[in-house]
């Protein structure tokens, strides 16, 4: 079997992403606050602009589409910490390594970019994201919010951190 290989989506991939994240929505609605109903409608533009508003990588093998993840700035007032956010694997790659590739990535292209923190949401019921996110370096924080996607559940999130510089206990420089 080939390697996985992660790359940036430029803007005149906006078709590429489109797909995957269509994809992604119809696949699993519940770890989405859109739809795949909502975002069909999207023109090019919007498209467009969404591609230059945060970074966007995909995993694939062999030129198939595995996963992707976005990368932008945190919300917090910290303006050395990007955010991960809409990571999504399909189904058939689950558990082969695509998203500690996509991760990987993610908090490598972070750190290129100057960034000393990585924040990554998860469900705090989520123990699978959450296992997954601590194996990988991210550390729980006090700081919680509400849920962004609808459910039945009163689930919040918590935000874990990856440091990204030299601190003790952080990881190496390179993944």
């Amino acid at each position: 079997m080939s390697e996985i290989s992660v790359r940036p989506l430029g803007e005149e991939d906006w078709q590429t992403y489109r797909d995957a994240r269509l994809t992604a929505l119809r696949e699993s609605p519940e770890a989405f606050v859109a739809t795949a109903e909502e975002e069909e409608a999207f023109e090019e533009d919007f498209w467009r602009l969404r591609m230059n508003r945060s970074a966007r990588l995909l995993a694939e093998r062999e030129e198939t589409p595995l996963g992707i993840v976005s990368l932008g700035r945190s919300s917090d007032e910290n303006p050395k910490t990007s955010q991960l956010f809409g990571l999504w694997v399909t189904p058939e790659a689950r558990g082969s390594g695509v998203a500690t590739a996509l991760v990987r990535a993610g908090a490598n292209l972070a750190r290129e970019q100057g960034q000393s923190q990585l924040t990554y949401w998860v469900g705090s019921d989520n123990g699978r994201a959450v296992a997954f996110a601590s194996g990988f370096g991210f550390r729980p924080t006090a700081e919680r919010r509400p849920m962004r996607v609808v459910s039945e559940d009163d689930e919040d999130e918590v935000a874990m951190v990856l440091a990204l510089g030299g601190d003790r206990g952080s990881p190496p420089a390179e993944f």
